[in-house]
């Protein structure tokens, strides 16, 4: 008999994922991962990951499984809350749940997972797998959840084929819904347990708060460009049609601003603080429309913003991905230089997938979109989509 060993989160996907399972035929055990001890910025009332133990027993002692214990905080800080203070310090904005999948959901976790004899490993999330054979290998597909409202590929998209082939998750053919109506038919004690929300295994944070353990405070000045400021914008490419990269490399690049570009309007205590489409923490007010955060420069420690949803500064029809930062599921239906193919793809968790056109140069991935994206955030994942499946990602520049 086939023996998986189940993230066991203390939330409801996780243990209805192992009961299932376990109604599959599969000899099912846990494995609650420590990840995080600080509590540092952490917001009162948010659970700290000995509540989350709590639960994962409950859950296996009803589910009849047994529930093993791995401390993993070390590697955790190493490679996912260094990288986190990293990033922001360059004026980035990281995907720490990424990460997090990468580096220790299927890397550490797997390994832990072979040493109790596991022949697979399942989690919550919400997607979908399937294989196929070409030419004898097996080809792990990544594709949807069910549930749009929950489906959850975007945080597995820098996985590999080796983290893939043992992967199993239960309950991505599920909505929500279903999900919590098993869990109270059984009376699982997570059934009606809020999902965790925040940085993966550290929880909800003042993020300044946060990343004040790392980064000093420093004011600075912030700047407003006016929607009509003299800045001149690219312009508008048609996004199907081949270009000289030196074209796509002027549109796709994120803004320049400088503060003869606009007015001071007030001081901040840290352009590394702030991400931009942020709109919250300006304190800033007796503006006509709201203010959002346009470019973050950390090196002159800086912040542009301006008005509106619509501001020009705000939204941008391109992004660009380095080479070494681009990554594909599967190395067989990588892009050549000179090539250029139609996707659906997000830059989010949770936005709708856009339409857009990646073109392949020999120095990275150039993105164009139908429509104009609003906060395009250096740092964070772009992801891209075929029919459903998961294809590649990369980070933007």
């Amino acid at each position: 008999m086939p023996k998986v060993i189940v993230g066991i989160s203390g939330g409801v996907d996780s243990s209805v994922a192992a009961y299932l399972l376990k109604q599959q035929g599969y000899e099912v055990e846990g494995l609650f991962m420590i990840n995080w001890h600080d509590t540092t910025g952490t917001l009162a009332g948010d659970c700290p990951w000995n509540d989350d133990l709590v639960f994962a027993e409950l859950v296996a002692r009803k589910l009849g499984i047994k529930l093993h214990t791995i401390d993993f905080s070390d590697q955790y800080r190493k490679r996912v809350v260094d990288y986190m203070f990293s990033e922001y310090q360059r004026g980035r904005t990281p995907n720490p749940d990424v990460l997090c999948n990468r580096e220790v959901k299927f890397d550490l976790f797997l390994e832990e997972a072979a040493a109790l004899g596991g022949n697979f490993v399942a989690t919550g999330h919400y997607c979908r797998k399937k294989t196929t054979v070409k030419d004898g290998n097996h080809i792990h597909h990544l594709l949807c959840g069910t549930d749009p409202g929950k489906e959850q590929s975007y945080f597995l998209c820098q996985l590999n084929q080796q983290q893939l082939a043992p992967a199993l998750f239960p309950v991505g053919h599920l909505q929500k819904k279903e999900v919590r109506e098993i869990a109270s038919e059984l009376e699982l004690p997570t059934a009606n347990r809020k999902d965790s929300q925040g940085i993966c295994f550290v929880g909800k944070v003042d993020l300044p708060e946060f990343l004040r353990q790392k980064l000093a405070p420093a004011s600075g000045d912030i700047i407003e460009i006016d929607k009509e400021s003299e800045f001149a914008y690219p312009e508008r490419l048609q996004p199907d049609i081949p270009y000289k990269e030196a074209e796509l490399k002027t549109y796709c690049t994120a803004y320049s601003f400088s503060p003869s570009n606009g007015t001071r309007i007030g001081t901040h205590n840290g352009a590394h603080f702030y991400t931009i489409g942020q709109r919250k923490g300006l304190n800033i007010g007796g503006k006509t429309e709201p203010l959002f955060i346009l470019k973050t420069d950390t090196e002159s420690n800086l912040l542009y913003t301006g008005q509106g949803h619509s501001h020009p500064g705000l939204n941008r029809y391109g992004l660009f991905i380095p080479s070494a930062d681009i990554h594909w599921l599967n190395d067989g239906i990588s892009m050549m230089a000179g090539e250029i193919r139609n996707y659906k793809v997000r830059i989010r968790y949770r936005q709708p997938l856009q339409n857009a056109w990646l073109h392949m140069h020999d120095s990275g991935l150039y993105i164009l979109f139908d429509e104009a994206q609003r906060g395009i955030t250096p740092g964070q994942f772009a992801v891209w989509y075929h029919r459903g499946e998961l294809l590649g990602s990369g980070v933007i520049d």
